[in-house]
């Protein structure tokens, strides 16, 4: 009896630890929609370290704990910072933008400008992307209609929105994905050898604070829609959920990208997938 006592109180803090990483995960999908498996301990850990030593708290159980007690929003909004990856690059695949290129701004016309949103932009490389390829079609095209485009990019994240707004960008990001050319083009030299999306540009994109497992009605409609490489990180029936919120903010005939790896699943009966050769597209029926 005093063997299986000892066991019980020599694994408690292990079972402990188990028992608040199941929490955090159940609170984190709960709130953001990012599924975390097993044996990811670690890289919460990581991830949360600091966060929870300025906020004085000595471990895991007792930041789920104040978050599960609804004291502090921004705290939680902390916690989905850290734990949101920002993986992005300019021009990211190439060929969502060599279609809207060759495909969708010649279909628009000219009557107004094409409704685009980002979503999930994190730093806005991606937004400012597609500012720029609709900045060149107009140059190349000018005895063609074009009203040009008008762009919501969001995120979960507020700290990548506001580095996002400010468009200023170092030489690590500044390598990934743009050529010598557009970096004259669009960008202008600021401190400390960084460079900034110019002003037409950036006046181009509207950011905001969404998370897309409440998107707001008054979201939309829009002609495009690009929810890439963040559906991943949710679970089947999460993921079938955003995918038919974001089919309901498509007008009829527009066009969806989600990432290379993604598919659509029970959601893609609204959808007519087209074949880029490179890439996929699928167009709302």
């Amino acid at each position: 009896m005093s063997g299986i006592l000892a066991m019980t109180s020599a694994s408690t803090p292990k079972a402990n630890e188990s028992s608040d990483y199941a929490r955090f995960c159940q609170l984190l999908e709960q709130r953001s929609g990012i599924v975390l498996g097993e044996g990811k301990q670690y890289l919460v850990t990581s991830r949360l370290t600091s966060l929870m030593r300025d906020n004085n708290m000595d471990s895991l159980g007792q930041l789920v704990d104040k978050l599960q007690g609804g004291f502090s929003s921004a705290l939680l909004q902390s916690v989905i910072d850290a734990m949101t990856t920002n993986e992005t690059m300019w021009f990211r695949d190439n060929y969502p933008f060599d279609v809207l290129e060759k495909q969708i701004f010649p279909e628009a016309g000219g009557m107004a400008p094409l409704s685009i949103w980002c979503a999930a932009c994190s730093t806005g490389q991606e937004p400012y992307s597609v500012a720029m390829v609709a900045d060149e079609y107009r140059q190349k095209n000018r005895a063609k209609p074009f009203a040009g485009v008008r762009i919501l990019a969001t995120d979960i994240a507020s700290s990548v929105l506001a580095s996002a707004k400010e468009g200023v960008y170092d030489s690590l990001a500044m390598a990934r994905g743009l050529s010598e050319v557009r970096k004259k083009t669009y960008f202008e030299p600021v401190e400390n050898g960084r460079l900034r999306v110019r002003q037409a540009i950036r006046q181009q994109v509207m950011f905001q604070s969404l998370n897309l497992l409440n998107m707001p009605y008054s979201v939309g409609p829009f002609d495009v829609i690009f929810c890439r490489n963040v559906l991943i990180y949710f679970d089947p029936q999460v993921k079938n959920q955003v995918l038919n919120a974001l089919g309901e903010r498509l007008r009829k005939g527009g066009y969806l990208f989600v990432g290379g790896s993604e598919s659509l699943g029970d959601a893609g009966s609204r959808f007519e997938m087209i074949r880029c050769s490179p890439g996929i597209v699928y167009r709302r029926k």
